[in-house]
């Protein structure tokens, strides 16, 4: 805990409060402290734009929460590599995961500094299980695997949790090959969660409230299409439903209360 606490100091240091940032303003519309006013402003734009986008930050959260429980009940997995981790909240990937199985084994990895600076929360456990915690870019595939197996054992099934991070690759080959290099080196009967913001005929202001994200925020987004998502399950068997909107992935009381249909879409994959 000393050289997280170090570290953590240190990256609070390079945070900038007077830019808008995304890990914050998700964090303001799923109602958590972790922001600031210039967050808050911006979010309020944002779902000026687009009244509904608050419910994307919900539902992809208790997208999670559906994914981390089926694997670590039905499909008895206890290894997660959650990377693009993002601000601490409730029911994180090691809280539900250790409910399920309390020797779950969680590894976290983001490079954002106002990450870095909360993972102090990230790093609690049940007795039986671990987790941990790497400041790596999830470019960094050879890094990221090196330090992960020190925590998790590559020679057996791992969840591999890229909720809304890939948005951040612009580029589709550059994006699809990360992708693929994490899969090709963990074991058959690992899974890949993946979410991602979409672009769809049937959802106009989201692309604009993506516009005015990129314009005045950091760091920039990019969409891409249902078609475009469901990529990046290529060579895995994709469970169903499939890659669709958030909250209609196995959906549970937990989707109470939000549109069937959101701008995030997500999916669950098994490598054979």
């Amino acid at each position: 805990m000393t050289e997280i606490s170090a570290a953590s100091r240190e990256a609070r240091k390079r945070i900038k409060t007077d830019q808008p940032h995304t890990a914050r303003i998700w964090n303001y519309w799923l109602g958590g402290k972790d922001n600031y006013e210039v967050d808050q402003a911006a979010g309020d734009q944002i779902r000026g734009l687009h009244p509904g986008i608050g419910d994307y930050a919900l539902a992809d959260r208790r997208f999670l929460g559906r994914a981390v429980k089926y694997l670590a009940g039905e499909c008895g997995t206890r290894q997660f590599l959650d990377i693009g981790t993002g601000l601490p909240t409730a029911d994180n990937t090691h809280e539900v995961a250790q409910r399920m199985a309390p020797e779950s084994r969680v590894v976290y990895v983001d490079n954002d500094p106002i990450v870095l600076a909360h993972a102090e929360a990230l790093l609690t456990s049940t007795p039986e299980g671990h987790t941990a915690y790497l400041d790596e870019d999830l470019r960094d595939v050879d890094a990221i695997l090196e330090q992960a197996g020190r925590t998790l054992d590559l020679d057996q099934p791992v969840a591999l949790m890229l909720l809304g991070v890939v948005i951040f690759i612009e580029d589709d080959e550059e994006a699809a090959g990360i992708v693929r290099r994490l899969m090709d080196r963990l074991p058959s009967g690992s899974h890949l969660v993946l979410s991602h913001t979409v672009t769809h005929p049937g959802m106009p202001d989201v692309d604009a409230a993506v516009a005015f994200w990129n314009e005045h925020g950091t760091p920039k987004l990019t969409q891409r299409t249902p078609e475009g998502v469901a990529r990046f399950f290529d060579g895995l068997e994709l469970l169903e439903p499939g890659v669709v909107s958030c909250n209609r992935w196995r959906p549970d009381e937990s989707v109470a209360g939000l549109p069937e249909d959101v701008a995030m879409f997500g999916g669950v994959g098994r490598k054979v």
